[in-house]
């Protein structure tokens, strides 16, 4: 027989979107077996005013109250009411900001909402990772003139990895593939506002890494692909394109993604210097 669930009233109070508040009650609730917890979100109160209704439905549905204000005339009325009605009253986030601001020896701002600060660098990532799903592996390329970096080499010298990690930087960046005997697009050699980089990689370190591509799909055969002559030449061919086209160079081969995404960086901020 199952046993009857207990139902308590959590009064969840926030100066911004309540996502913390909200995580933190419900990270604490999973503890408590047998509670079902009715929860009421009161979100963006950074006035006495909004905070009315609130100490108004505390009164109807007496229960716990948890909450993440920092501005103290409104923690301080919201604290006050939480007395008067004999209700517990708990800042979640006063034990957390108390020890970092002793651990590094300054005060918190005290800034409503500033966790959750969707600013203009947040939309310029998003915005970017978007660019750069659409523009992976050549696609789009009549919109390439609208990103700032395009990624081109022969087939895995991480452009894909390189231009999601320039994404979360902000950076919208397109990566075009360059197969030999195949001429290039006229978008990308005609490109004018992106920065062009080229990357290359060491021939018999790149036949390693493409042998084992193919043996994730299960495709271990001897092709051109594969074979450490041709491999040679199409990284040579590479290279010619690239210096035929004058376009910038970053041997990748013994570069992390965040190295080389960080020379890509460097060569964008010489550009505009």
């Amino acid at each position: 027989m199952t046993a009857e669930r207990r139902t308590v009233h959590l009064h969840l109070v926030s100066d911004s979107t309540g996502e913390t508040v909200l995580n933190v009650a419900h990270a604490c609730m999973v503890q408590f077996d047998g509670i079902q917890a009715v929860e009421h979100l009161w979100n963006m109160v950074r006035s006495k005013r909004q905070l009315d209704p609130v100490v108004k439905a505390i009164d109807e549905h007496r229960g716990l109250v948890m909450f993440t204000l920092v501005d103290s005339g409104v923690r301080a009325s919201l604290e006050e009411a939480c007395r008067r009605l004999q209700v517990p009253c708990i800042a979640v986030l006063d034990p957390v900001i108390g020890a970092l601001a002793g651990s590094l020896g300054v005060e918190s701002k005290g800034r409503p909402g500033i966790q959750h600060a969707l600013d203009a660098e947040y939309f310029s990532r998003i915005d970017a990772m978007h660019f750069v799903l659409g523009h992976d592996d050549g696609q789009a390329l009549g919109n390439l003139e609208n990103a700032d970096v395009v990624l081109v080499g022969v087939s895995r010298t991480s452009k894909t990895p390189t231009c999601i990690y320039l994404a979360n930087r902000g950076v919208k960046a397109a990566n075009v593939p360059i197969v030999p005997g195949l001429a290039l697009a006229p978008e990308l050699v005609n490109a004018k506002r992106p920065m062009i980089v080229g990357l290359t990689f060491d021939p018999v370190r790149l036949v390693q890494i493409r042998r084992n591509r193919l043996r994730q799909l299960h495709e271990d055969q001897a092709t051109d692909y594969t074979d450490p002559e041709k491999v040679r030449e199409e990284v040579a061919w590479g290279r010619r394109i690239f210096a035929e086209n004058d376009w910038p160079v970053i041997d990748v081969t013994r570069r992390s993604i965040e190295e080389t995404a960080a020379a890509v960086m460097q060569l964008v901020t010489h550009r505009g210097e």
